[in-house]
């Protein structure tokens, strides 16, 4: 049976770009297709039909929208298109919009409630949540207007991968909309709810997978994998070069800002409010690591940009999906981003004789061990910087 959805692939997308491949329309499935030229030029197209009518949407270059990323936004139109929505772009849909957004009623929400919670750390994790998970398929849409298909459009990708994240997600939207339906920003059932209503849409989280490994490269072939990498081009591919250099998560690389940075004693400061665990994270900077920030830093002296790894837009950060549209371009879909967390844990556990408690300080990880934990009060900084040296040795073997 001919597969209806993702149809291609990101070996082919890239050797469109590259000019390999023969001008002409070629269908993912979903309604999104990519439109091929002469000479390199490829772009992203949604296609349906209303009143009769076919119609079609531009959703960007291939070379800047990923493959993953026009699917997500494929899926979000289509979920519009469900609701009897027309697809538009999304400052269209803003400028259209007479009534609150769900991004504006989120803030207000927790300007309002999460405000009042005293743990940090869960303050941070709804609105990092909303970010990466919401917003991205209908943060800029009327609250009035989100419907069923739009809450399942931004589900279903991580329900089973992500089911704890994702039961999380489903919970804040479902509060924010009922907030929205309080303060009459909209009227009716809501979409988000679990109860006889998307319970019977996604499986139960006891049917979901609970823990879903990263995957992850094994240390033997990272550093051929690195050499890689460094040819690569894109903010991207520096972002992910980075991330592995220095064994962070994704959204603390992408939200990285400049003013976090000591250059001179090579030291990143990430500010409590953006890591997992609700605690400032001093982090020390290899000199493979430095090389790559000063090449961030030569772009942001010409642009400006208060972000080391800058987005499309003036004055936002890199997308969240960019260092896994690298990964597929290199044709690495089987890796996550993550999963160098713990390519680096394992190196250094099996070939190192580092402290297993400087190793941890290094990936931010709380010590289990209370007395452990007691003994070691500082963050081992010194003794860090030379683990994050030994370990950007190694990967940096084959340049």
């Amino acid at each position: 049976m001919a597969r209806t959805l993702h149809r291609l692939s990101a070996t082919f997308v890239r050797s469109a770009l590259k000019g390999t491949s023969k001008p002409g329309r070629y269908a993912d499935g979903g309604n999104l297709a990519l439109r091929v030229q002469e000479g390199g030029a490829a772009s992203w197209t949604f296609e349906y039909v209303r009143a009769g009518q076919r119609r079609e949407l531009g959703l960007g270059s291939a070379g800047v929208v990923g493959l993953a990323e026009a699917r997500a936004r494929a899926a979000q139109f289509r979920a519009d298109l469900a609701s009897g929505i027309a697809p538009t772009t999304a400052r269209a849909r803003t400028q259209a919009s007479i009534g609150l957004t769900f991004k504006q009623a989120a803030e207000k929400y927790l300007a309002s409630k999460v405000a009042a919670l005293k743990n940090d750390k869960h303050k941070a994790q709804w609105r990092t949540t909303l970010e990466t998970y919401a917003y991205p398929y209908f943060g800029d849409l009327d609250v009035k207007r989100i419907d069923t298909p739009h809450v399942l459009a931004a589900l279903e990708p991580i329900w089973l991968a992500k089911n704890e994240t994702a039961s999380r997600v489903r919970g804040r939207v479902e509060r924010i909309l009922a907030w929205a339906t309080v303060n009459k920003h909209r009227v009716g059932d809501n979409p988000a709810r679990w109860r006889g209503h998307l319970s019977e849409a996604l499986a139960s989280p006891a049917q979901a997978k609970k823990v879903q490994h990263h995957a992850a490269l094994p240390y033997s072939d990272l550093p051929k994998f690195l050499d890689e990498l460094t040819r690569q081009s894109g903010f991207g591919a520096s972002a992910l070069q980075f991330s592995i250099l220095t064994a962070t998560r994704t959204g603390e690389v992408l939200g990285a800002r400049w003013g976090e940075f000591d250059l001179r004693q090579k030291i990143w400061v990430i500010p409590a409010e953006r890591m997992k665990a609700g605690k400032e994270h001093r982090v020390p900077l290899s000199e493979t690591a430095m090389a790559v920030l000063t090449q961030m830093g030569e772009l942001a002296s010409q642009e400006g940009t208060a972000f080391v790894f800058p987005g499309a837009k003036p004055g936002t950060s890199l997308s969240n999906m960019a260092m896994l549209t690298t990964l597929r371009r290199m044709g690495r879909s089987d890796l996550t981003v993550h999963g160098f967390r713990s390519t680096f844990r394992d190196w250094a556990g099996q070939e190192t004789h580092h402290p297993r408690e400087v190793i941890e300080h290094a990936l931010a990880h709380q010590l289990k061990d209370k007395a452990e934990a007691a003994y070691a009060r500082g963050d081992l900084l010194r003794k860090r910087a030379h683990l994050m040296q030994d370990w950007a040795s190694y990967v940096s073997r084959n340049a």
